[in-house]
């Protein structure tokens, strides 16, 4: 399979960075390189020769056409992080007996949330509305809803009507999702239980006769 970087220079972003824009739909803010992109679109074209080898060997018998078809994706595509694109063709393979077109990865790049098991801002509410105390020890769907509650705030959840706060736990929780799409692991915080017994702090007189005490018993 003839290499994406000899044939990208006219369409690969330049100055070797670009950035990827950023919305709701999966398109998130993020950086990466030219190299990513090829890598990309390398790896998703070997991907669909091994899936669909009779069909992808006849579609691209022409000579130059697979060099032209990656190009063509690659614009099609890049206004998605590469993580996204991967996931997306993954999934298009799974459920297509024919060779998948760019619109098809394309939509299935528009719902980045699905791709990594992340639900929908509204259900991600309703559930760290509804979720009991202590809520770091209840299953979540997915710990970026944890992560974006906590962020949000467990009384401000539980006080406001959703009109008063669903905006503001839609932002925590759209960061969070950008963070998973990007390649970071989240988990929800274990936290230590407390001790039987939680001793007060002495006061400084107190502190003050134990330390006199101490003195006394060592001739200090």
């Amino acid at each position: 399979m003839k290499a994406l970087d000899k044939v990208l220079n006219k369409v690969a972003p330049t100055g070797g960075r670009q950035s990827v824009a950023s919305e709701n739909n999966g398109r998130v803010e993020s950086t990466v390189s030219r190299d990513d992109y090829i890598n990309t679109i390398n790896q998703i074209f070997a991907e669909f020769e091994l899936a669909y080898h009779n069909q992808f060997h006849k579609a691209f018998a022409q000579e130059g056409s697979l060099a032209l078809a990656k190009k063509y994706w690659l614009e099609c595509l890049q206004e998605y992080p590469p993580q996204v694109i991967l996931r997306a063709v993954r999934k298009v393979v799974k459920t297509q007996e024919f060779l998948p077109t760019v619109a098809a990865v394309g939509a299935a790049c528009e719902n980045a949330h699905e791709l990594f098991g992340l639900p929908s801002a509204r259900a991600a509410y309703v559930e760290a509305c509804c979720k009991p105390e202590p809520k770091a020890q209840q299953q979540w769907s997915h710990p970026a809803v944890f992560l974006a509650g906590q962020a949000t705030g467990w009384f401000e959840l539980n006080t406001s009507t959703q009109a008063e706060v669903f905006d503001v736990f839609a932002y925590n929780y759209a960061e969070f999702c950008r963070r998973v799409v990007h390649g970071e692991t989240l988990d929800v915080p274990v936290y230590k239980a407390l001790p039987e017994q939680v001793l007060a702090p002495l006061s400084s007189e107190e502190n003050s006769k134990r330390l006199k005490a101490l003195r006394d018993k060592f001739d200090l």
